[in-house]
């Protein structure tokens, strides 16, 4: 069973910033960040492959955090990061890590991840 643990969610101030990881009890070929706000589904935020190969490092982005946020991967310590800066009240939101063991060729819904963390809440104030 692959778990994931999620951490450094929080309360900040508009243009703040804040660094979400995520901690995989064993290896996966792609690992992504969704969010989710009541009522809405979840979104998929950004996404890497995994490793050292030739797609390691390769990542994905939603036009909502393009620019702003950035994912990045430890392999050895088989962690993933979301660098968030420039926060917004509109990122308010439950982060999700996801994991599959498939590489990622572009960004993709939940339903093509099968292993999920149990969030942590980013709150963004004005």
């Amino acid at each position: 069973l692959l778990q994931l643990v999620e951490s450094g969610g929080g309360s900040v101030q508009a243009g703040g910033s804040l660094r979400l990881s995520c901690a995989a009890s064993e290896y996966s070929y792609c690992m992504a960040w969704f969010r989710q706000r009541p009522g809405k589904g979840r979104e998929a935020v950004a996404s890497i492959n995994i490793g050292r190969g030739t797609r390691g490092g390769i990542s994905y982005y939603a036009d909502s955090v393009k620019g702003r946020f950035t994912i990045s991967q430890d392999n050895d310590k088989r962690m993933v990061y979301l660098q968030m800066n420039g926060l917004n009240p509109e990122d308010t939101a439950m982060y999700y890590c996801a994991a599959r063991r498939q590489y990622c060729s572009a960004l993709r819904d939940a339903d093509s991840y099968n292993y999920w963390g149990q969030g942590t809440q980013v709150t963004v104030s004005s």
